[in-house]
């Protein structure tokens, strides 16, 4: 190896910044190049959407993220202009389904929520950046805990961690306090009732500035670091094969989206961290067949509703010149929904869920000035809980050499199912919820199960594991089985049943990943 080794990144969201970053200060001599096949939304490369304020820019940016389909990209699935395709092809804002629904489009219909973002800084530029810490059983095994509490924190430094934000709400903390009333007395000490931790940065004004990959890129997206000159994000190309000859990856093969233009770049070593789905597509098209690649998938079935706030429950602890503040704050950055964030951890064995509360001065969706409970003056909840889906060889996401989707790789086809398991804890989460429900108010939208893939966070199709005996992608490390110098990075490679937001645990397994990296190559 030269003295000055190039790393490959596919992928530009929160987990491929980190390991670019990290590389990039533990190794003096390295330069290392991240492709992206969407576009840079705005100015400073994968900055949150959520931080522009005008609503025209942050719609356009969201619009870009929509995959192929959207913008100059329509044409490579044959739609004309001016066909509407909302609701079709876009999932959330910022989104794109799996399953376009056509010709040489991906195939799920057990699994019909399945979205993703194609954009310089993926999810992490539309995500809710929420992080909260694993526990209990989430937490992988064959990581010893002294070790893991530093990962997390490393992680957490990389993502700008907030553990109290708008603690200082009054209205936050009566609902903390009357979930408390319903809960306290049943959860672990440090598991009940708190503020949810999320990666930001606060500012004077009281508002927050989210972090997207942005923030984990940190100096290497400084003009004024020297870590910028050894760091190049190609946005707009697509990695259409990593190369390799026997155990050793040898570069990878790029197309240039807006020219067409095919490349080969040789790599001294290559991390894929696209997302749950298409980095196990592209070790797929790449000939790379670990037998559990793309098996084991989990995300989290979500239960959500939406409550009006009780005033007489809430002025318990709160009082109407608190409220009018809150509500002052609101209407000085009314484009942010998030206010006054809760939670309720997963514990085990009593509370194996995640429970997230979100205060807004609206509802999501729009009442009747008539009905009952519009234009509460406390305001509302959006409150989910989050369930977990137990890890199966069956559930999967396998590919087709003979079918090629719409970019030319092995198409998808996602086969996934509840079992009893799951839904006997979707059943005990729904009764928490109506818990939780009633005791700050009454439901406007009464608890529903949405469809699978809803949450966003798909996890164990790269699962990492402690040996190479078929029922794992990558070794505890992240380096994939039977490749000397190939790492994956992602939610993907989270082999265990969680019920939490993931990014922060995928960071903290990036960490890991890094080090191990930059030994090996430091060695070489």
């Amino acid at each position: 190896m030269s003295h000055r080794p190039t790393i490959v990144i596919v992928g530009s969201g929160p987990i491929g910044s980190a390991y670019a970053r990290l590389l990039l200060e533990g190794l003096p001599t390295a330069r290392v190049v991240m492709f992206e096949a969407g576009p840079q939304l705005t100015g400073i490369p994968g900055e949150s959407v959520r931080n522009i304020a005008d609503p025209d820019a942050k719609a356009r940016a969201r619009e870009m993220s929509q995959g192929p389909q959207a913008g100059r990209f329509r044409s490579s699935l044959g739609l004309p202009e001016g066909v509407s395709v909302e609701g079709m092809f876009t999932a959330r804002e910022g989104t794109h389904l799996i399953d376009f629904g056509g010709e040489g489009s991906g195939h799920a219909p057990t699994f019909p929520a399945a979205a993703a973002s194609t954009n310089v800084g993926g999810m992490g530029a539309h995500w809710t950046c929420a992080i909260p810490r694993p526990g209990f059983s989430e937490k992988i095994p064959f990581i010893d805990d002294a070790e893991w509490d530093g990962l997390i924190a490393t992680a957490e430094s990389l993502l700008h961690a907030q553990s109290a934000a708008f603690a200082d709400s009054a209205v936050g903390g009566a609902i903390r306090s009357l979930l408390e009333e319903e809960f306290g007395g049943e959860l672990p000490d440090g598991y009940g009732p708190g503020t949810l931790p999320v990666a930001g940065d606060p500012q004077p004004d009281g508002t927050m500035r989210w972090a997207g990959a942005d923030a984990v890129l940190g100096p290497l997206i400084d003009p004024s670091s020297p870590l910028s000159a050894r760091f190049t994000l190609r946005d707009l190309t697509l990695v259409r094969r990593v190369e390799h000859e026997g155990d050793t990856i040898t570069g990878v093969t790029v197309e240039d989206l807006c020219t067409g233009e095919i490349s080969l770049l040789p790599a001294d070593a290559v991390v894929v961290a696209a997302d749950a789905f298409r980095s196990p597509q592209l070790l797929w098209a790449s000939g790379i067949r670990p037998q559990a690649l793309g098996h084991y998938l989990t995300e989290h079935p979500v239960v959500i509703s939406t409550v009006a706030l009780d005033a007489e429950r809430m002025s318990r602890f709160a009082s109407e010149a608190e409220l009018d503040v809150e509500l002052a704050r609101r209407a000085h950055n009314a484009a942010d929904p998030v206010a006054a964030v809760n939670r309720i951890p997963f514990s085990e064995p009593d509370h194996p869920f995640s429970l997230q509360v979100m205060y807004s001065e609206t509802t999501p969706f729009r009442m009747d000035p008539g009905a009952a409970y519009a234009e509460n003056r406390w305001g509302y909840v959006n409150m989910g809980y989050g369930m977990r889906k137990f890890p199966r060889y069956e559930d999967a996401v396998t590919f087709d050499d003979e079918d090629p989707d719409y970019r030319g790789l092995p198409n998808m086809t996602i086969t996934y199912a509840l079992t009893d398991a799951e839904t006997a804890e979707i059943e005990a989460g729904t009764q928490h919820l109506r818990r939780a429900g009633h005791a700050l108010g009454a439901f406007v939208a009464e608890p529903r199960l949405l469809p699978n893939g809803s949450s966003l966070h798909y996890q164990g199709t790269m699962r990492m594991g402690r040996a190479d005996d078929g029922t794992s992608v990558a070794d505890p490390w992240s380096r994939v089985w039977g490749y000397r110098n190939l790492y994956v990075g992602g939610n993907g490679l989270i082999p265990t049943a969680t019920a939490m937001n993931p990014t922060l645990m995928s960071v903290a397994i990036a960490a890991r990943g890094a080090q191990r990296l930059i030994d090996e190559l430091s060695d070489e």
